[in-house]
């Protein structure tokens, strides 16, 4: 019994493919009717521009907001708008009716300048904005825009009636495709298919001689090529039984030959039994070959094995050796930082001796023009021209005593903050504009005598709580970094600090017109002991310490891009909240 039949599986085929393709044919008109419509209402909004921008201008131009209102209601009446936006030459919203988009995310509150169409997908809104141009005394000034909006639902109303014929149509057509060829299938395949299948199960197979198939058609086809082959199958197979009987006949006499070679055949196995005896022998000879060889290979395996216990030890000692380098790099660093310190406490101390030294003059100055006016009035000679005299030369003696004590006493409390910084990883709250003031002015001794400039541009109000001493150092070696290497042979180098506050970030960007570095020098920036001065003393760690503390200390980023002769560019990133500071040693 057939569980499918093969005309019901080839009309299944057939018409499987017809609904595909139908289905296809008809999406694709539905889309293009879709396209078709929605180009359409795009041209009605370009004429609906023609015919209501003048007076919408007019009503703006003569800030008539109540006809501008009205005009746009008059807009939003139309069957094919469904929102409309007017706005005026400030970019203000004057009028929004119905469905729209935020104009101020298309067009970021600048009036458009020309026609342009806009479309939102996920909503399904479409329009058509355009200026409002208003000509006076041959000058044109725009005077706002318009944004009229439309949907896909508009198009989907207009199109339905076409998109229920085209289906309608589909379906007509397809019910009476599936009856033609259930018609056609039956009559030219079913039909014969079972005629054939019911003569081919009557067969007697014991005696086919004279049997054959008929299939009532008048058509020279397929199926009737099918019936001539299986006849003549059907003689074939009474041909093969007879050969077959003869065949079988001449089987028996080789049956018996075959039992004489067999006793042969027994001769010679015996024959051979004892050749093999011999052969496993010679195999017992090899076994004992190969346990020799089997021992010398376990002597050799122990002796690798040693070996191997040597290079463990080997790499013990190795990994001690690079413990002990990796210590002797964090010596060598703080040392770096205490070098930094030490040069600070030099340069500080040059100019605190100009303000101390003055104060001392102006202190010496008044002593002795006291003794003198003691002496004076001791001896009754004192007049008030001298008394005068002294009082001015008091006055002027203070004022330059106050000025350089303040002096003084302003560089010491800057390089004790920033010293301090430098000595600890402690996280505090600080202003990073006036810390980095102080920074610079610290750093004012290995300036003063050049010609080169900072440029510092941070926002006022940028408040920090994070390791200060970190911030401290990062800012030292970056600017000594660009006045002895970056400013090498540069007359006016000037150094740039732009700092930006992006929501929970900090943006700095530390740039110098100084001579920049090559590509090679460039990838090897941040590598430790790396310097192009090691002849002249550089440690090569500034950078080092640099990329450590805004990596580690302060979780944050830092890029490097430079090319000979444009200067060295500093990319720095970082949170602008560090709770926990982090050791600038950990690689």
């Amino acid at each position: 019994m057939l569980q499918k039949s093969l005309s019901k599986k080839l009309l299944t085929s057939v018409l499987s493919v017809y609904f595909l393709l139908t289905f296809v044919v008809t999406c694709g008109q539905v889309i293009a009717e879709y396209v078709n419509t929605k180009d359409y209402i795009r041209n009605e909004l370009t004429t609906l521009q023609k015919t209501f921008s003048r007076s919408l201008t007019r009503a703006i131009w003569e800030l008539n907001t109540k006809q501008t209102i009205t005009t746009a209601e008059g807009l939003l009446a139309i069957p094919m708008i469904e929102g409309i936006i007017v706005r005026d030459d400030s970019g203000e919203i004057i009028s929004q009716l119905g469905r729209s988009l935020d104009i101020l995310e298309l067009y970021d509150q600048q009036l458009v300048q020309e026609e342009a169409i806009i479309e939102d997908i996920p909503s399904g809104l479409f329009g058509y904005t355009f200026p409002l141009i208003f000509e006076f005394s041959g000058r044109a000034t725009q005077v706002g825009d318009v944004t009229l909006f439309s949907s896909r639902e508009v198009v989907f109303s207009r199109i339905m009636l076409s998109i229920y014929f085209l289906i309608g149509n589909a379906m007509i057509k397809t019910t009476f495709l599936i009856i033609l060829f259930l018609m056609a299938f039956r009559k030219l395949l079913t039909e014969p298919l079972t005629q054939l299948t019911e003569q081919i199960e009557d067969l007697q197979l014991d005696d086919l001689e004279g049997q054959h198939i008929e299939i009532e058609t008048t058509e020279h086809n397929e199926l009737k090529v099918m019936e001539q082959s299986f006849n003549k199958l059907i003689d074939k197979v009474v041909q093969y039984r007879k050969e077959l009987e003869h065949t079988q006949k001449a089987l028996m006499i080789s049956n018996e030959k075959l039992d004489q070679q067999n006793l042969q055949l027994e001769q010679d196995v015996a024959r051979k039994t004892s050749n093999l005896s011999q052969a496993m022998m010679d195999l017992q000879q090899q076994k004992y070959e190969l346990e020799k060889q089997k021992l010398t290979l376990t002597e050799e395996v122990d002796l690798r094995r040693h070996t191997e216990q040597e290079l463990l030890t080997k790499q013990t000692e190795m990994q001690r050796y690079v413990d002990e380098l990796n210590m002797a790099q964090e010596r060598l660093v703080s040392s770096e930082k205490m070098a930094a310190l030490g040069g600070l406490v030099a340069g500080i101390t040059h100019d605190i001796n100009t303000p101390v030294g003055i104060g001392v003059t102006a202190s010496s100055f008044l002593q002795e023009r006291l003794i003198q006016i003691e002496n004076a009035y001791k001896d009754k000679t004192l007049s008030p021209k001298a008394l005068e005299e002294f009082i001015n030369d008091a006055k002027q003696s203070t004022s330059l005593l106050t000025t350089n004590l303040d002096r003084a006493s302003e560089l010491v409390a800057s390089f004790k903050q920033i010293a301090v910084d430098q000595a600890s990883e402690a996280v505090r709250t600080i202003n990073l504009k006036e810390y980095l003031g102080e920074i610079i002015r610290s750093l004012h001794p290995k300036i003063k005598n050049t010609s080169h400039h900072i440029n510092l541009d941070c926002p006022a109000d940028l408040t920090l709580n994070l390791p200060a001493g970190a911030i401290s150092q990062i800012f030292t070696n970056l600017i000594m970094n660009s006045l002895i290497h970056g400013f090498d042979g540069v007359s006016n180098g000037i150094i740039d600090i732009a700092i930006k506050n992006e929501d929970d970030q900090v943006i700095i960007d530390f740039k110098d017109n100084g001579n920049g570095v090559t590509e090679q020098q460039l990838e090897k920036l941040f590598d430790p002991f790396f310097t192009t001065k090691r002849d002249q003393g550089g440690s090569g760690l500034g950078t080092h310490i640099t990329f450590n503390l805004v990596k580690q200390t302060l979780s944050g980023k830092i890029d490097a891009t430079s090319s000979p002769g444009n200067g060295l560019h500093y990319h720095i990133s970082f949170p602008k909240d560090m709770p926990k500071p982090l050791s600038i040693f950990n690689n």
